[in-house]
C-alpha cells in the first residue's frame, strides 16, 4: 500500500480517530496541559473571546490543526471510507459533559485519558473533499505527534478552538458569576427569619405567659418554713417547772442535692449521732424528687452544731424548741409528754395541747439551688403566737414524797401498780398525784407504753370496804341508823341463794354500827343497808360521785361502773353495800373522803389552778363546783366513827400519827378473774383512805395497791403504812399543827 501523504495544514490533529460516520471524535492524545479540552473550554468562555463557530465538532471534524489548518484529513489511497473500528479508551477521572451542537451530537466516547492505546489508521477527510490521506502515528506515552510546521495562532487571539473554515462562528455563552449582593440579601433574610422566631418566643415568654412562668419559678425557689410557737410551761403551785421548753434544732434534708455516692456516708454519720434508724434515714434521703424532709426534731444545740460542722450538702438545721422535764419521772402520769412532732401525746400535755402549744407561724423565703437563703429575695412572715403556761395545784416536794413512798411499797409488796393522792378537802385541790411504776417523759420511747397513761383516773377498781362510808352515810341519812345502833353480827349471812361472809371467821358479835364500821364487817354492813331502799342507796352513791367522771383534764378517765337499780339482780344490792360489784377510779374515791372531811360538802377535784399568759399574767381557773351531799351532822358522826378504825381495836392501827387525830377506812377488795369472770384467783386490791386532823380536816390521803403478792394483802397492812408516811410529811410541809383535842370515845361493842 502506498503511504499517504503526511499531515497537512488542513488535516485533523494528530492522534484523532474517526467515528462511525467517518468523522474523527475529540481526542486528548498529543495535547499538552494548556491545549486540552478543559483549557480550550475555559479560555473560550472568557469574556471577550472569539465566538465559537456554529458548525462545531459534532462529527469530530473541523478541529484546527497545529498550523491553523481547518481542512479535513484526505482519505487514504486505495481504501474506501467505512465505519471506523474504535479502540477502547481508558476513562479518566474527569469526563467532559456531552453537549448538543447544531446538526450533530457529541459521541459518548469523548472522555479523554492520559494514555491512549494505538488505533488503526483511517483515511482522513480533507477540507472540502480535497487533500490526500495522511498517516499519523502516536508517539509514546500519548505525546502529540510532530506536525509539518509550527502551530499557528488561534482565531480571535485566544486559546479557544478555531472554527472550521466555511462555517460561521458559533456564539459563545458568557459565564456570569452569581450576584454577591443577592446572596447577601438572601442570607440576611434567613437570619432575620430566625431572629424573628426567637423574638416571637421571647415575647411569648415575657408577656403572654410571663405570669405562669414567673409563678413556676417562684415556686421552685420559695420554701415555707414553719415557725414553731414556744410551748407554755407546766409548773407546780409555787411556780416550779414540771415541764419546760428549751431551745433546740431540727435536722432536715434536701434529697435533690444529695448525690447517690454521698448517701451512705451521711447515714453512717447521722444515724448514731441522732439515734435514728439507718434504714429509715437512708430511705428519707434517697428521694431525688423531694426538696425537704425532716430527719429529727428536738436535737440539742451541741449535737446540731456537730452535724453542721460536717458540711454535708443537702443537710441543714432549723431552730425550734424541745420539751424538757427537769424532774424526770416526777408526776409523769399526770403531765404526760410531747412526742417528736411537738404535739402532746399523753397526760396534760395531750389534753391541754391547744392551750400549751399556742399557734405556729410561718415564713416564706427564697432558697438557692444550693439550699442557701437568698438574703434579698422574697420574704414573707407570720409570727407565731406563744402558748400559755399552766399552773397546777400540785406541790413539787409533796409530789416527790408521795411518789417515792408508793414506788417503794410497790417494790416491797410486788404489787402490779399503786397510786397515792393528796387532796385539800376544803378547796378540792389535788396536792399530789403519784403512781407507780412510772416512766421518764424525757426518754418515753424506751419505756413501756402501758405506763404512759394516768392510772389515777384510767384504772378502775372495786373499792371494797372503803366504799362502806357511802352506805353509812345513806343509812344514817335515810334509814335512821346512828353510831350506837346495835347489831349482832355473825361471820356470814345468806341472802337468797348467795352466802356473804366477813374477811375472817368469828362467832356472832354484838357490835354498834360504829363497831361494824371499825371492824369493817361485811355482814354488819349488809344488815344496816336493809334499812334503806335500793334507790336510796343508788342515789347516795351518785351524790358522792360514783359512776361519774371527776372532770379533771386528764385523757382517758373512766367513770367507773354503777348500774341503776333496774339492772340490779336480786342480790346485787348486798355486795354494792360493802363496796363490791361497783368500780371507781382513785380520784373518785379520794373525793368521797374529802366530802366527809369537809362537812358533807363535795368540792369537785381540781388539778389546774390557772394559766399564765404574756408578761406572766396569771388567770385563775374557775372555782370548782360545790354541793352539799350529806348533812354536816352525819359527816361529823361518820368522821368520829372513822377515828375508831385507826385505834388498836380497829383495822388500821398502822395509820396512826403521833400527836394527830387520824380518821380513815381500810379496804380489801377481791379482783375479778378475767379467765372465769369470778372472784376466785383474781387477787386483791388493798387500799386506805383517811384525813387529818380528824377534828379539823386539812388533808386527805388515799392509797391504792393493786394485787400485792408479798406480805399481807389487807389494806391495814399494805396501804396504811404508806398513808402514815405521806400524811406525816404533808402535815409538816403544810405546817399544820396538831389540834391538841382529845379524840371521842367510840363505842364499838354494843351493850347487852
Amino acid at each position: 500500500m502506498t503511504k499517504g501523504p503526511g499531515r497537512g495544514s488542513g488535516g485533523p490533529p494528530p492522534g484523532r480517530g474517526r467515528g462511525p460516520d467517518g468523522r474523527g471524535p475529540r481526542g486528548a492524545a498529543g495535547r499538552d496541559d494548556k491545549s486540552g479540552p478543559g483549557a480550550a473550554r475555559a479560555s473560550g468562555r472568557q469574556t471577550g473571546s472569539t465566538p465559537r463557530p456554529p458548525s462545531g465538532r459534532a462529527d469530530g471534524s473541523g478541529r484546527p490543526g497545529a498550523k491553523g489548518g481547518g481542512a479535513r484529513r484526505p482519505a487514504r489511497s486505495g481504501m474506501v471510507p467505512g465505519p471506523r473500528k474504535e479502540t477502547p479508551r481508558k476513562e479518566t477521572a474527569r469526563k467532559e459533559p456531552a453537549r448538543k451542537e447544531k446538526g450533530s451530537e457529541r459521541t459518548a466516547g469523548a472522555a479523554t485519558s492520559t494514555k491512549r492505546p494505538a488505533r488503526k489508521k483511517t483515511p482522513a477527510r480533507g477540507a472540502a473533499g480535497e487533500g490526500r490521506a495522511a498517516r499519523t502515528t502516536r508517539s509514546p506515552q500519548g505525546a502529540r505527534p510532530k506536525s509539518d510546521g509550527p502551530r499557528g495562532p488561534r482565531p480571535g487571539g485566544g486559546s479557544g478552538r478555531r472554527p472550521p473554515p466555511g462555517r460561521p462562528p458559533r456564539p459563545r455563552v458568557p459565564f456570569h458569576r452569581r450576584d454577591p449582593l443577592k446572596r447577601l440579601n438572601v442570607g440576611l433574610l434567613v437570619v432575620a427569619f430566625v431572629l424573628s422566631l426567637f423574638a416571637g418566643r421571647l415575647v411569648q415568654l415575657q408577656t403572654i405567659e410571663s405570669d405562669e412562668y414567673t409563678q413556676q419559678a417562684m415556686l421552685q425557689r420559695m420554701r415555707e418554713i414553719t415557725l414553731p410557737a414556744v410551748r407554755g410551761d407546766i409548773t407546780d403551785a409555787q411556780g416550779n417547772p414540771l415541764a419546760m421548753t428549751v431551745e433546740a434544732r431540727a435536722i432536715f434534708a434536701d434529697p435533690s442535692l444529695i448525690k447517690p455516692e454521698k448517701r451512705q456516708p451521711i447515714v453512717n454519720a447521722l444515724a448514731p449521732t441522732l439515734g435514728l434508724n439507718p434504714a429509715t434515714l437512708l430511705k428519707q434521703i434517697s428521694k431525688p424528687d423531694t426538696r425537704f424532709v425532716y430527719l429529727a426534731h428536738g436535737v440539742r444545740p451541741d449535737q446540731a452544731r456537730l452535724v453542721s460542722s460536717w458540711n454535708f450538702l443537702g443537710i441543714g438545721t432549723l431552730p425550734e424548741y424541745r420539751r424538757e422535764y427537769p424532774n424526770d419521772s416526777l408526776a409523769a402520769g399526770v403531765i404526760g409528754f410531747v412526742n417528736d412532732t411537738g404535739r402532746g401525746a399523753a397526760g396534760l400535755e395531750s389534753s391541754l395541747n391547744d392551750v400549751l402549744a399556742g399557734k405556729a407561724g410561718w415564713q416564706r423565703v427564697e432558697i438557692s439551688p444550693e439550699g442557701q437563703h437568698i438574703p434579698m429575695g422574697e420574704d414573707q412572715k407570720r409570727p407565731s403566737v406563744p402558748g400559755r403556761g399552766v399552773r397546777l395545784t400540785l406541790q413539787r416536794d409533796l409530789q416527790f414524797k408521795a411518789q417515792q413512798a408508793i414506788e417503794q411499797q410497790v417494790r416491797a409488796t410486788r404489787a402490779k401498780s399503786g397510786t397515792v393522792i393528796v387532796m385539800d378537802p376544803r378547796t378540792g385541790r389535788l396536792l399530789a398525784m403519784a403512781s407507780a411504776p412510772g416512766f421518764d417523759p424525757n426518754d418515753y420511747a424506751d419505756s413501756d407504753r402501758s405506763r404512759w397513761g394516768s392510772p389515777l383516773v384510767q384504772d378502775a377498781y372495786e373499792p371494797g370496804s372503803t366504799g362502806k362510808v357511802v352506805t353509812a352515810a345513806a343509812v344514817m341519812e335515810h334509814g335512821g341508823v346512828t353510831p350506837k345502833t346495835p347489831y349482832t353480827v355473825p361471820d356470814r349471812i345468806k341472802k337468797w341463794d348467795v352466802v356473804f361472809h366477813d374477811s375472817h371467821d368469828h362467832a356472832p358479835e354484838p357490835l354498834t354500827f360504829a363497831g361494824v364500821l371499825a371492824k369493817s364487817s361485811n355482814v354488819g354492813t349488809i344488815m344496816a343497808s336493809e334499812s334503806i331502799s335500793e334507790e336510796q342507796l343508788y342515789q347516795t352513791l351518785r351524790d358522792f360521785g360514783f359512776g361519774q367522771r371527776t372532770g379533771l383534764p386528764l385523757p382517758g378517765e373512766t367513770a367507773g361502773q354503777l348500774e341503776p337499780p333496774a339492772k340490779w339482780s336480786g342480790t346485787d344490792r348486798y355486795p354494792i353495800a360493802f363496796g363490791q360489784t361497783v368500780s371507781v377510779n382513785a380520784v373518785q374515791m379520794a373525793s368521797v373522803y374529802s366530802t366527809i372531811a369537809n362537812g358533807g360538802v363535795r368540792v369537785a377535784p381540781t388539778l389546774v389552778a390557772g394559766t399564765v399568759g404574756e408578761h406572766d399574767k396569771f388567770t385563775p381557773a374557775p372555782a370548782p363546783e360545790r354541793r352539799q351531799v350529806i348533812s354536816a351532822k352525819t359527816a361529823r358522826q361518820i368522821s368520829d366513827m372513822l377515828e375508831g378504825v385507826t385505834t388498836n381495836e380497829g383495822t388500821a392501827p398502822k395509820a396512826q400519827i403521833k400527836g394527830y387525830r387520824v380518821a380513815g377506812k381500810t379496804g380489801t377488795a377481791e379482783n375479778v378473774n378475767p379467765r372465769c369472770g369470778c372472784y376466785d384467783g383474781g387477787g386483791y386490791t388493798a387500799s386506805f383512805a383517811g384525813f387529818a386532823p380528824a377534828d379539823d380536816p386539812r388533808l386527805v390521803v388515799q392509797v391504792v395497791l393493786r394485787d400485792p403478792k408479798r406480805g399481807s394483802h389487807y389494806g391495814g397492812d399494805a396501804a396504811a403504812p404508806v398513808f402514815k408516811d405521806v400524811m406525816s410529811f404533808a402535815l409538816q410541809s403544810e405546817k399544820i399543827p396538831p389540834t391538841g383535842s382529845r379524840p371521842p370515845i367510840i363505842e364499838i361493842r354494843a351493850r347487852d
